[in-house]
């Protein structure tokens, strides 16, 4: 008797490893407070929270489940039991919000990483997918042109596209941090894009999330003729960062000169005030892209 008790203990934690969970988590203090007014959550301090969340991460961890966490929204909540019809004052209800979050909303694959580490990396992926859908929707919303009938968002982003892959091909060697900030109505989009060619003679590849997510930015300040810009960081081994930019004028990147690089990165965007140039760093004019042989600009 007693060895089938320990078969069925082996077993049903071979399945919880094969269970994923979802942990909901309350990134800020405000969203906290929020969640309050509900008579069963308990919590009433949103540090001693964070604490009792990073401990039951790493408790799942340490089972061998694999865990995703995902921001947990209280207004999307509320939304969510008001259209479903649902208390909202349930601890069954938090959860099934909690559940199907990872298919349209922020969540990030727990490895470990602390909780100070955590919630950034949480608030980050919030931002880049809420710029990523207002981009997406921007450019969907363009319609066609009224002159040739082409797809004016779908024209932008294509166009965009070459414009990244030559910026990685020119850049050669390296790991290649690239930021393109593009100024919308009361909007700042951002997007950031990571790559990394040890030697700089394979293909630029654009598959991942991030490089669809800087696409769509660029190719929004594209469409609307915005006055962005781009800026570059290559780091080689025992070489100094060297820093491109360029701005965004009628659909194409024009290089910045070195000076213009130097007064980017070395003033203050908030009160314009110069700031120290960084050591090990070297300021370069953007490098040319060649024609602009994307056809007419809508």
């Amino acid at each position: 008797m007693a060895h089938t008790d320990r078969t069925k203990q082996t077993t049903r934690r071979r399945l919880r490893r094969e269970v994923p969970s979802t942990v909901g988590l309350l990134a800020d203090e405000r969203d906290f407070t929020a969640m309050r007014r509900y008579r069963t959550f308990t919590f009433d301090d949103h540090t001693a929270y964070l604490r009792q969340i990073d401990a039951l991460l790493k408790t799942l961890a340490s089972q061998g489940v694999p865990t995703t966490v995902a921001l947990f929204d209280p207004e999307e909540f509320a939304e969510y039991c008001e259209d479903t019809g649902t208390d909202p004052d349930t601890a069954a209800s938090r959860g099934r919000f909690t559940a199907r979050i990872p298919g349209s909303g922020a969540a990030v694959a727990y490895t470990g990483q602390p909780i100070d580490d955590l919630v950034p990396q949480l608030i980050s992926t919030a931002v880049r997918k809420a710029t990523w859908e207002y981009a997406t929707t921007r450019l969907a919303d363009l319609g066609e042109c009224a002159d040739c009938g082409q797809d004016i968002g779908r024209a932008a982003f294509d166009q965009a596209s070459r414009i990244l892959l030559r910026l990685i091909e020119e850049a050669g060697s390296g790991i290649h941090h690239l930021v393109c900030s593009i100024p919308v109505a009361d909007e700042q989009l951002l997007a950031v894009l990571h790559t990394d060619r040890p030697d700089g003679e394979e293909p630029a590849q654009l598959g991942s999330s991030e490089g669809a997510e800087f696409v769509s930015v660029l190719a929004v300040g594209i469409a609307l003729e915005s006055p962005g810009g781009v800026v570059l960081r290559t780091t080689r081994p025992d070489a100094p960062d060297r820093l491109h930019g360029w701005r965004l004028r009628r659909g194409s990147l024009v290089p910045l000169t070195v000076a213009e690089v130097f007064s980017a990165y070395c003033t203050d965007a908030d009160t314009g005030e110069p700031l120290s140039p960084e050591s090990g760093v070297e300021y370069c004019a953007g490098f040319d892209l060649g024609p602009d042989d994307t056809g007419p600009h809508h």
